[in-house]
């Protein structure tokens, strides 16, 4: 085995130990939750035994035997998680403790082993400008580290952004309901009649992860700056009050955009920021539906 690849095994490993600890403790009760809602579908009734849960009782049967009866549950069917992966350049851009890549790495890591923890099957589409994988969905751990393997070693064959196109291609191959997973930059525009459509369809959340840099960059005089999305290298004078502005304006605008998008389709949209621990807002995110 060559050294790249044992390199690769034992990343694959690192982030599947870390991932799936957090997905253990943090995610195992309220991943069902948020996302099966009660989990439970009644198909019939049978007569009450010594140590059944008494939430279970169904008085209207009780009641005509006079004697209690309690309803009997089956799991509803397993879900399918879609994880809908943003593999822009954009993501390659990263100032602090981590790039924007490993960091969706870890985050799809620990949702997909939370999918395959409830017997949930998951699936993945890797997008730039262009769908650039399909991972049909599937279940067990093998499956989930073939997903880890290609989300730390995917090579884009494009740069762009096209988040309506993933949000398309979704639709087209996943006809059951799914519970879908958005996570990108979001350096994109445009895209709101796709969220709307598939938001309807589909159980849709978006996860944003960004770097403080982009909404600020110190003055640090010229500057070689690589447009990632174009692939282009511009000159920028940091240290210019227009150029400094027009970017926070920029980010202010788009981040309204992305707000109003996300309020009108009724997705949920989660941003976290490279510089923070990202456990909390992913409890916050399964805490928000659950209520």
């Amino acid at each position: 085995m060559d050294m790249e690849a044992k390199e690769l095994i034992k990343k694959v490993r690192k982030i599947e130990i870390k991932t799936r600890g957090i997905s253990n403790q943090v995610f195992a009760g309220s991943y069902q939750s948020a996302f099966k809602g009660r989990g439970m579908a009644f198909t019939e009734v049978r007569e009450y035994q010594f140590g059944d849960d008494i939430r279970s009782i169904d008085w209207n049967v009780t009641a005509r035997f006079n004697h209690p009866y309690v309803k009997i549950f089956e799991e509803e069917r397993e879900l399918t998680v879609m994880l809908l992966i943003d593999v822009s350049g954009s993501n390659e851009f990263g100032s602090r403790q981590q790039l924007k890549e490993e960091m969706i790495t870890e985050i799809a890591a620990v949702l997909a082993f939370s999918a395959i923890n409830n017997n949930d099957k998951v699936g993945v589409i890797f997008f730039s400008s262009i769908i650039e994988k399909f991972i049909p969905p599937k279940k067990g751990s093998t499956h989930i580290l073939r997903i880890i393997r290609e989300l730390i070693d995917f090579k884009p064959r494009q740069q762009g952004t096209d988040i309506a196109g993933a949000l398309k291609y979704m639709r087209n191959v996943i006809k059951k309901k799914s519970v879908a997973f958005l996570i990108s930059d979001m350096q994109d525009e445009g895209f709101d009649d796709a969220l709307s459509i598939v938001g309807k369809k589909h159980d849709l959340v978006g996860i944003r992860v960004f770097d403080p840099l982009e909404k600020e960059i110190p003055p640090l005089g010229l500057m070689r700056i690589r447009d990632a999305e174009t692939g282009r290298i511009i000159w920028a004078d940091t240290s210019s009050g227009s150029f400094r502005d027009n970017l926070k304006n920029w980010d202010l605008k788009h981040n309204d955009w992305l707000k109003q998008a996300f309020t009108k389709a009724s997705v949920d949209l989660t941003s976290i920021s490279t510089e923070q621990d990202y456990v909390p807002p992913l409890i916050g995110l399964f805490k928000r539906r659950i209520h």
